[in-house]
């Protein structure tokens, strides 16, 4: 199994809103067929402003199903809109 966790530093306009968004937005990703495991995290406010302020923790049976997620038109789409709304991302796949 593959897991791939990806963080999200968000624009520091309307930041709320956009969290709130980018949650709805990414709800459309539990279609795509290779993803084995579905969450997503949003920051607790209580913590430091230097933390990312959401995360996609998704699993997949492996690499390929992985770089098949990523291309799909559903996954693609969804990027698009993040490219628009992000400070920065970091992201990390590992094998468990």
């Amino acid at each position: 199994m593959i897991r791939h966790i990806c963080m999200f530093k968000l624009k520091n306009e309307n930041k709320d809103a956009l969290v709130k968004d980018f949650c709805e937005r990414a709800e459309s990703l539990k279609e795509i067929a290779q993803l084995k495991r579905f969450e997503v995290v949003t920051n607790d406010k209580r913590t430091p402003e230097s933390n990312y302020d959401v995360s996609l923790i998704f699993d997949f049976d492996s690499v390929d199903a992985l770089k098949a997620y990523q291309v799909s038109p559903v996954h693609v789409e969804f990027g698009n809109f993040v490219a628009t709304i992000k400070e920065a991302r970091a992201c990390i796949d590992y094998e468990f």
